[in-house]
C-alpha cells in the first residue's frame, strides 16, 4: 500500500495580508519533506470560489512548483474539472502533458464533476449535465494527448477542428487516469471506465473492503476503458496527525479534520453563502460550541480514542489516522488487508499548524511507512498478475478509435484563406514572394507595415 498527501489549501477566516502566500509556501515545504521521507504521491485538487474550504484553483501551477523541489513523489491531479465549460479539453491535455515533461513523467491525471453551486453556477453548468460534460471533456482531452494529430470532434459541449495538440506527455500512451468518488455509484463508474477510484469520502477500512470488492467485480464484468490503458487502483482519503502522545495528536489534528468535513458540507449540502462575506470558520465554531463539542471534550472521552475504539470492537474510522505511530500503523493495516492500494492523508486542514504537519510527516516516514513500503512491491505485483487477464479483456472491449483526420484537411493562415477565397491573384503572388523572402531572411516592407505593425 502506498501513501499520499492531499491538498485543498484550506484557509479559514480571518485572513492575514500574507496568508495565501504563506499557505502555498508551507505546502511546498511539506511536499518536499514527504518526498524525502518516502511518500509516494501528492494530490492537488481543482476548485473555484470555495473560499476557506479550498484556495486551489490552479493545481497545475502548484504541482509544477512541487516538481522542482522533489525527485520521486508522483504529482496527482486530484482532480482536474474536465467539463469543457471549466477547462477546454485541449488546454487540459496541454497542461497535463507539460507537467509530465517538467516532472520527468510523474503525473497522475484525476478528473471529476464537482457538485457545488459555487462552481457549477459560476461556470454556467447545469447540474443535470455535469456528468455528461465531465465525460465528454475527459474523452476529448485523452484524444488530444494521444492522437497525432487530433482528428477533431463535433460533440455536444465541445467542437474543435483537427489540430496537433503539443506537447505530448512523457508517459505513454497517457498518465494514469483516476476518478473522484464519494459514493458507491461513482466507485462503480470508475471501474466501468477503467479508472482508478479516488475515494474522497472518509470511509473506514471495513467499508473500504466492500468498495474494493464491488470495484473489482465491475471491472471484470463491464469495464470499457475510457483511456488506452486501465488503472485498477483504489485510494482512500483520511484525516491524519501523528505524535508519540495520543492526546497531543488529537489536540493538534482533530479540529482541522472536522473543519475539513464541515466546510465541504457547507458548500455541497447545507450552506447559504455570501461571496466574500460568509465566515465558514466562525459558523463551524458556533455550531460546535452550541452542541457542547470541542477538542478538549474529545480528549476527555477516552472511549473515543482510536486505540480504545478498536480494542472494543468499534471499527468506525471517523477520526482517521489521528494518533500515535502504533495506533496509525494498526489502523492502516486494516486498509491494507481490505485491498486498498493507497491511503491519502489530509493534514493541511482547518488551522492545523505547519510545524505540526511537518513533525507528523517526518514521524510517519520514520516509524510507520517503512513496514508498508517493504510489502508494497510484492502485494502490487501479486495484484497486477491477478488482474492482468481482466484488464486484457477490458481493453479488448474498447470501441474502434475515431476516424483519422481527413486526407484533404488543410489549415490555412487567415490572410492566406482570405486571398484564396477572393481569388486575388496579385495577393497570391505577393504571398509566394513573401515566403521566398522569409526563407532567406530578406525583409518585406509590406509585411512589416501591414502584419507586424512596423
Amino acid at each position: 500500500m502506498k501513501f499520499g498527501l492531499f491538498y485543498e489549501h484550506q484557509l479559514p477566516r480571518p485572513w492575514a495580508e500574507d496568508a495565501e502566500r504563506q499557505l502555498i509556501q508551507d505546502a511546498l515545504d511539506q511536499v518536499e519533506l514527504a518526498d524525502r521521507v518516502g511518500f509516494d504521491y501528492v494530490w492537488e485538487v481543482e476548485h473555484h470560489f470555495l473560499e476557506e474550504y479550498s484556495h486551489s484553483s490552479a493545481p497545475e501551477v502548484f504541482l509544477a512548483a512541487a516538481s522542482q523541489r522533489t525527485s520521486r513523489i508522483r504529482l496527482g491531479h486530484g482532480i482536474i474539472q474536465t467539463a469543457p465549460y471549466y477547462n477546454h479539453p485541449a488546454r487540459t491535455a496541454e497542461r497535463v502533458a507539460t507537467l509530465d515533461l517538467v516532472s520527468n513523467g510523474r503525473v497522475d491525471f484525476g478528473s471529476g464533476e464537482s457538485s457545488s453551486e459555487a462552481e457549477l453556477g459560476g461556470f454556467g453548468i447545469a447540474y443535470d449535465e455535469k456528468r455528461d460534460q465531465w465525460l465528454e471533456g475527459l474523452e476529448v482531452a485523452i484524444r488530444c494527448m494521444t492522437e497525432m494529430p487530433f482528428a477533431g470532434v463535433e460533440g455536444r459541449y465541445v467542437s474543435m477542428p483537427p489540430r496537433n495538440v503539443v506537447p505530448k506527455p512523457v508517459q505513454k500512451p497517457h498518465p494514469p487516469l483516476w476518478l473522484a468518488c464519494s459514493r458507491r455509484d461513482t466507485i462503480l463508474l470508475a471501474a466501468e471506465k477503467g479508472m482508478g477510484a479516488l475515494a474522497f469520502a472518509f470511509i473506514d477500512p471495513e467499508d473500504a473492503k466492500h468498495w474494493v470488492s464491488d470495484y473489482e467485480a465491475t471491472l471484470a464484468e463491464r469495464c470499457v476503458p475510457v483511456g488506452l490503458t486501465v488503472n485498477p487502483a483504489i485510494a482512500c482519503v483520511t484525516p491524519m496527525m501523528c505524535h508519540p502522545d495520543e492526546e497531543t495528536a488529537i489536540a493538534r489534528g482533530l479540529e482541522g479534520g472536522n473543519f475539513f468535513g464541515y466546510s465541504l458540507a457547507h458548500f455541497y449540502v447545507f450552506g447559504e453563502h455570501v461571496p466574500g462575506r460568509t465566515n465558514v470558520w466562525e459558523e463551524f465554531q458556533e455550531r460546535r460550541h452550541a452542541h457542547g463539542y470541542s477538542p478538549e471534550a474529545a480528549l476527555a472521552q477516552k472511549q473515543e480514542t482510536l486505540g480504545a475504539k478498536v480494542a472494543a470492537g468499534d471499527t468506525t474510522g471517523l477520526r482517521g489516522a489521528v494518533g500515535t505511530p502504533d495506533q496509525i500503523r494498526d489502523f492502516l493495516r486494516r486498509y491494507e488487508e481490505a485491498g486498498v492500494d493507497q491511503v491519502i492523508f489530509v493534514l493541511q486542514a482547518g488551522r492545523n499548524r505547519h510545524e505540526h504537519i511537518m513533525e507528523s510527516i517526518e514521524l510517519f516516514g520514520r516509524d510507520v511507512l517503512p513496514e508498508f513500503a517493504e510489502r508494497d512491491e510484492r502485494l502490487s505485483a501479486e495484484k497486477a498478475a491477478r488482474l492482468a487477464p481482466i484488464i486484457d479483456a477490458a481493453l479488448a472491449r474498447r470501441p474502434a478509435p475515431p476516424p483519422p483526420m481527413p486526407d484533404d484537411y488543410v489549415m490555412k493562415a487567415i490572410p492566406k484563406r482570405m486571398v484564396d477565397e477572393a481569388q486575388f491573384d496579385a495577393g497570391k503572388e505577393w504571398m509566394e514572394d513573401l515566403a521566398n523572402k522569409q526563407a532567406v531572411g530578406e525583409q518585406d516592407e509590406t509585411f512589416v507595415r501591414g502584419i507586424l505593425g512596423g
